[in-house]
């Protein structure tokens, strides 16, 4: 089974993060939004840099720079939301993924992925799926739900609720006050 899915065509999002460019299957990809303001919240890791509203539903913003040990994503024009689903079973959660740009959605061959490499006893390279080759560029292909701990997909989650919970606390509250601050 496992080999039948090797020899399967993958579609693919890539998107880049400083000189490097990255991949995420597109069954994980919600949309891409342009970078919007971003509330911050207390006492999360810093490559959480906070929450945004998505159509009433809260989402956490990770910078995945930061998460990778590069320098913080910084606001441009092209600079993005890629909305993900991360985790799995009760731990699954939406999540929104800063990007320095998006640059295309396309099909890796089978021929044009190779297994990540070993570098010596580093093993924190888990979370990297393969490595794509296209024309004369290797492309990063990550799986996403080994980017994240479960403790931090757990993590993201709860800020997200937390969040979700208070705006409708705060929402209940007007009403009882008559809808006055």
């Amino acid at each position: 089974m496992a080999l039948l899915k090797s020899l399967e065509k993958r579609t693919y999002l890539t998107f880049q993060l400083e000189d490097e460019i990255f991949a995420v299957d597109v069954l994980h990809v919600h949309e891409v939004l342009e970078f919007t303001t971003v509330t911050k919240i207390p006492g999360v890791p810093d490559f959480v840099r906070g929450i945004i509203n998505l159509r009433g539903m809260v989402v956490p913003v990770v910078d995945l720079r930061l998460k990778f040990g590069m320098t913080a994503t910084e606001k441009s024009r092209s600079t993005c939301v890629i909305v993900l689903d991360v985790g799995s079973g009760e731990n699954k959660t939406v999540i929104g993924a800063l990007a320095d740009s998006v640059k295309e959605v396309f099909e890796f061959e089978p021929g044009q992925v190779e297994p990540p490499p070993r570098i010596g006893t580093f093993s924190r390279a888990d979370f990297i799926q393969g490595i794509g080759k296209r024309e004369d560029q290797f492309i990063i292909i990550l799986n996403i739900n080994r980017v994240f701990s479960s403790d931090e997909v757990v993590l993201l989650g709860a800020a997200a609720e937390e969040d979700g919970q208070e705006d409708e606390t705060d929402a209940m509250d007007r009403e009882e006050d008559g809808g006055i601050d």
